[in-house]
């Protein structure tokens, strides 16, 4: 009686062969995924060092809210009546569009007009730098003003590989990458973490950074913190382009197929 040879091709061991491949491909999928990497996962507690916080500096086609208050509020309701100014931005994903902002404009020249206090430069400066210039010169006029300054238009805007991609204007101008990826619902399995494309506009010129949310230092960045129409690009990575492509796509289904019919021949074989 003869035997059959059962050498390394039993279907066992195909089986074993793919059950491998499969478990390295999920390991893979995990790694690409996984933010900060680079943290111990057998660390309970620690400590992250993260980078100053600077207030983003006011810059033409700004909109800034003014709020002066004083003992008698009827005095200063003429210094806090901006105009309606329309600003590009969304505080959710299903209400993106043109919003009428009321504040103050900050003109070619960077100033913003204040009924009474006149023409005011703001421009280079930080919320509270501009305050305390606006109350210096509402003290002329009033005493012991309390002034407020804040941005009514601070946008950010995400796009690509993230789950709800729109422009957000946020009430807080301390925001940071992390906490704009979670208003955008965190990027898709199909986003490149290692890789995300910051760009920002300083002076006019439009500047641009990488930032690696695979590593932790992402903290210490000088851009973990965002400025005001700061604009966050999620690359996708090979496998969403595969998959968009049709003629890669058809190709991978066809090898797919054949590698199948083979795997149930040798089976059937041996």
């Amino acid at each position: 009686m003869i035997k059959k040879n059962k050498g390394i091709f039993q279907p066992t061991h195909l089986i074993l062969c793919l059950f491998i491949i499969s478990a390295l491909c999920s390991c893979t999928v995990n790694k690409k995924i996984k933010y900060f990497q680079d943290l111990p996962d057998s660390a309970k507690y620690g400590a992250i060092n993260t980078v100053p916080f600077k207030g983003p500096v006011i810059q033409k086609d700004d909109i800034i809210s003014l709020d002066i208050q004083t003992i008698d509020p009827g005095n200063t309701a003429v210094l806090n009546q901006g105009t309606s100014v329309q600003s590009v931005g969304s505080s959710s994903a299903s209400a993106i569009g043109t919003q009428q902002i009321s504040g103050f404009l900050v003109d070619k020249d960077g100033n913003i007009e204040v009924p009474l206090l006149g023409k005011i430069m703001v421009a280079g400066l930080t919320t509270s730098e501009a305050r305390e210039l606006i109350r210096t010169k509402a003290a002329v006029y009033y005493k012991n003003p309390s002034v407020q300054v804040r941005f009514a238009n601070f946008k950010i805007t995400l796009i690509g590989e993230v789950a709800k991609p729109a422009t957000y204007t946020v009430p807080n101008e301390k925001v940071s990458i992390l906490d704009a990826i979670g208003l955008a619902g965190d990027l898709t399995i199909f986003g490149r973490r290692e890789n995300v494309l910051l760009i920002r506009d300083i002076d006019g010129q439009k500047k641009y950074a990488r930032i690696d949310l695979n590593s932790s230092e992402t903290f210490s960045s000088p851009y973990f913190y965002l400025k005001q129409n700061d604009v966050i690009y999620v690359e996708p990575n090979k496998a969403k382009i595969t998959s968009t492509d049709a003629t890669k796509t058809r190709n991978i289904t066809i090898a797919a197929s054949l590698f199948s019919a083979l795997l149930v021949v040798l089976i059937r074989v041996l």
